[in-house]
């Protein structure tokens, strides 16, 4: 969707680009996950299984540059000119703290296509 709306000009408001915390941490096996992750309905019907390989890239990138995953995250999220105002849903101080540090971090574009190339696109939903 982000070339399209670059092309249309339509500015980008994503709703919660760490993924309601998935991009933060390494993925987890079912019986780790957070209480948040095992009981939040709607992050149950956004994100798939299929989406753990992204996790896992961020993963990865940020252990390459010992960084946290959610500035990772949040640094590809900034690397996309069509993004104007990411809506990050900080619950707490620390949040802030890598959202306004990713401002800093500046991906390869090596780093940007390894992150991007396992996406799969998910269906529309949540309107009828």
């Amino acid at each position: 969707m982000l070339p399209l709306c670059q092309d249309q000009k339509i500015a980008v408001i994503p709703w919660s680009p760490p993924a309601k915390g998935r991009l933060t941490r390494k993925p987890a096996q079912e019986e780790q996950e957070t209480l948040r992750a095992q009981t939040d309905a709607i992050g149950k019907r956004f994100y798939m299984n299929e989406d753990l390989a992204i996790a896992q890239r961020v993963s990865d990138v940020a252990a390459t540059r010992d960084l946290p995953m959610a500035q990772v995250a949040l640094a590809w999220m900034l690397s996309k000119p069509v993004i104007t105002a990411p809506i990050i849903g900080a619950t707490k101080a620390h949040h802030l703290d890598d959202a306004v540090a990713a401002v800093s971090v500046q991906l390869t574009s090596e780093e940007v296509r390894f992150l991007e190339e396992d996406y799969q696109a998910h269906p529309i939903l949540g309107h009828a």
